[in-house]
């Protein structure tokens, strides 16, 4: 299996104790392709670019930046996927204008990031706003409506992304996050998309009552990516536990033995991203060495 990583790493994007001029001198001389240089050479493959660092650091998907990042590729054989925007944008809005320039975000990093040909493009379909609608604790009949609401509007904007960008539907894969994972797995199934499986976001509750292996069964036919991190199951009283997912293996409540025996027996090949911090990640590695050293081959 290939476990890699994100670029989303705070301690690099942000390094303690530095001064205000530090952080200025740091930030305008932040080099993505150095990071996931950085990255690569601790044993990680691919490395996941994150579509939110232009938030704060701009230059981190200029064409210059870009350049550097295939220059890495070309010299170490590196793979990339690339995490679409999710911070400020909701793409299942029913407000056109906000919706509308979701979209746009999402179109403008796949043009930036396609000559790097990444292997999968992850979306998270529906965000924050949908999240809290899906929170809210209205009556059944009203919340199923309001659901399907965010669902349909969903399904325009990557309609529109498809088309803006002619990337392949199967290239785009929407991630299990604070929405129902049936409203989920049913939007990847009507737009022929792909299904990035979290596990922490499945166990702490993100994706309602479905416990981890019965998604994982489910959207086995369409997964392409999956993000590893640990957490503690919801439990059958479905709460969602806040701020407990992106925990190092054996953490939670992850049987990860039964994770990768699955993954093997239905032979995938896609990217295994540890979404945690660099020095989790390793030790999370060493969990699956003590478990499955097979899986590290």
């Amino acid at each position: 299996m290939r476990f890699g990583i994100m670029t989303m790493q705070w301690g690099a994007l942000v390094p303690p104790g530095l001064s205000a001029l530090q952080m200025a001198t740091y930030i305008a001389r932040f080099d993505h392709a150095d990071l996931a240089r950085r990255l690569h050479a601790q044993g990680f493959d691919p490395i996941e670019l994150g579509g939110d660092m232009p938030l704060f650091l701009p230059q981190t998907l200029a064409p210059a930046a870009i350049a550097a990042l295939a220059r890495l590729k070309e010299e170490t054989g590196v793979t990339y996927t690339v995490h679409l925007p999710l911070w400020s944008v909701e793409p299942s809005t029913p407000l056109a204008p906000v919706r509308e320039g979701s979209v746009r975000a999402l179109i403008d990093t796949v043009q930036a990031t396609r000559s790097l040909e990444p292997e999968v493009y992850v979306l998270h379909a529906t965000g924050s706003l949908a999240g809290e609608f899906y929170r809210m604790g209205l009556p059944d009949m009203a919340q199923a409506m309001v659901l399907r609401q965010f669902q349909a509007r969903a399904g325009e904007s990557i309609r529109t992304l498809l088309a803006e960008t002619g990337i392949p539907s199967r290239q785009l894969a929407i991630e299990t996050v604070e929405f129902p994972f049936d409203l989920t797995l049913e939007l990847a199934n009507r737009l022929d998309l792909s299904m990035c499986l979290d596990t922490g976001h499945v166990l702490v509750g993100f994706s309602g009552p479905v416990g981890l292996f019965e998604a994982l069964d489910r959207c086995l036919p369409r997964l392409s990516e999956i993000h590893l991190h640990d957490g503690p199951w919801q439990g059958p009283e479905h709460q969602i536990h806040y701020f407990q997912d992106h925990q190092p293996l054996g953490a939670g409540d992850l049987d990860v033995a039964r994770l990768l025996d699955t993954l093997s027996a239905a032979h995938f090949a896609g990217p295994v991203i540890l979404e945690l911090r660099v020095e989790q990640a390793l030790a999370s590695l060493e969990v699956i060495r003590s478990l499955r050293p097979g899986a590290l081959a």
